[in-house]
């Protein structure tokens, strides 16, 4: 359609005179998707549920407190002074079921409040939501990455240590240790630890605790592990094959002088492709009580020649192998243990969304209760993001071998910008609850859709 250039432009000259009034307007729109998710869920009652031991309950309570931390980082908000600017805004107010918000200093003394016991349920909460997935999609298959993050503070906050931090020496932190699930790219529990320990500092327990929680809610599936080289110990190899779990783990085989020793006079190496190749053994380390498969995998690399060099005739280049060695009791090929093994690549992906979006490298208090309160809100918050586009979404494809998520999630921040920040007018035309928005047509096809699928779906 064509128009003239009158019906395109105007003139604009005079600035409009600014009126600050109540009129029930939000600026968070689309929050009415995650008001239907939560109350399919049932969530408010469940984090109320966590707090009923503490003999002290504020007015506003505890899970509503926490409910609202969620939805503080749902709408991207990362400090909790933050809330003041929105405040008044009557969505937000609906979904917690309030009448009004509470004040920063509130939230924070409330936090103050909460105990290890809150924490510990507030994990079991997290865990059951996305065992409820599981038992969902019913996955003969379920594949738990496990691995570290450091979250540092430029303050002092009880539990935090000073530990290695490349970018930011000498700053204390926090390192909790996460346990992911490949299929739905979400987090399934979360275990606090000071900045100063090591990845394995401790994990044994954390490890098997997720395993025999991921056995009671699908009894039969299959259950996968993959770690980095900091989990490379005896301990945890032994307690996984006695667990009948498949695992695979990296070796740090510079440690291992035997190990790098035969690796660097190896002359056979069987090709995957044109860039690796690959030998197995049967070896252990001197303390450990029995062999196992280790799979020597190299990856032939060019490095660029530096230096004067004549452009106009060729570029040299220098080539040599960069080297990886995994320990499995997986009983597929080289390349399918490799390939698998590779993908757990991408919780380093989840680690930087969850940093980004749901602002979990923040530390908002000096109490380590606190912190790790809003580190449990991020994550369900980075969760049922996820849990709403699983029930509303088709899956994207079937398991991969690298364990791919089988959808194609979008992450929070698009969401955000798409749907829920979009300003919308409360009403109640004859009496009818109604929220207006403008009349974008792409916009409201994707809200309705969202809207059907949470209404229908069981």
């Amino acid at each position: 359609m064509k128009f003239s250039k009158a019906a395109v432009h105007r003139k604009t000259h005079a600035l409009p005179t600014l009126r600050f009034e109540d009129q029930k307007l939000t600026s968070y729109a689309g929050l009415v998707v995650f008001q239907s998710l939560f109350a399919k869920l049932g969530l408010k009652e469940q984090l109320t549920r966590c707090f009923r031991h503490l003999t002290v309950s504020p007015i506003f309570g505890h899970g509503v407190v926490t409910l609202l931390l969620i939805v503080h980082l749902l709408l991207g908000h990362r400090r909790l002074q933050d809330m003041r600017y929105y405040q008044d805004d009557p969505l937000v107010k609906r979904l917690l079921g309030v009448s009004r918000l509470p004040d920063v200093a509130t939230v924070s003394r409330t936090l103050s409040a909460m105990d290890g016991r809150s924490v510990e349920q507030l994990r079991q909460v997290s865990r059951q939501l996305v065992g409820l997935r599981l038992q969902t999609l019913r996955l003969a298959r379920v594949t738990l990455d496990f691995d570290g993050s450091v979250i540092a503070t430029g303050r002092f906050a009880e539990g935090s240590a000073v530990g290695f931090n490349r970018k930011k020496k000498g700053q204390r932190s926090y390192y909790p240790l996460f346990c992911s699930i490949a299929q739905t790219g979400q987090i399934f529990d979360v275990w606090h630890r000071p900045g100063n320990v090591h990845d394995s500092n401790g994990a044994q327990a954390f490890i098997k605790a997720c395993i025999h929680e991921i056995r009671a809610i699908l009894p039969h599936c299959i259950v996968e592990v993959r770690m980095d080289g900091a989990f490379f110990s005896d301990a945890i190899v032994t307690m996984l094959e006695a667990l009948n779990v498949e695992f695979t783990i990296s070796v740090p085989f510079e440690r291992f002088v035997a190990l790098k020793s035969l690796i660097e006079h190896r002359k056979r190496w069987r090709s995957l492709n044109e860039r690796w190749s690959y030998f197995e053994t049967d070896w252990k380390p001197k303390s450990w009580h029995r062999r196992h498969r280790f799979v020597c995998v190299r990856q032939r690399n060019r490095v660029q020649h530096k230096g004067a060099v004549q452009l106009d005739l060729f570029v040299p280049y220098e080539y040599g192998y960069d080297f990886k060695v995994i320990v499995t009791n997986k009983r597929s090929s080289p390349k399918k243990v490799l390939t698998y093994h590779n993908g757990r690549g991408a919780q380093e992906g989840l680690f930087a969304e969850l940093k980004s979006q749901t602002q979990m490298d923040y530390v908002p208090t000096q109490k380590l209760v606190g912190n790790q309160v809003y580190v449990l809100a991020a994550m369900l918050a980075h969760n049922l993001n996820r849990e709403m586009q699983m029930q509303s979404l088709p899956k994207a494809r079937q398991t991969t071998e690298r364990r791919a998520p089988l959808w194609q999630f979008e992450q929070l921040g698009t969401l955000r910008r798409k749907l829920i920040q979009r300003a919308g007018r409360l009403t109640k035309p004859q009496g009818q609850l109604t929220l207006t928005m403008s009349a974008n047509p792409t916009v409201k096809s994707e809200l309705l859709h969202y809207m059907n699928r949470l209404k229908h779906v069981a």
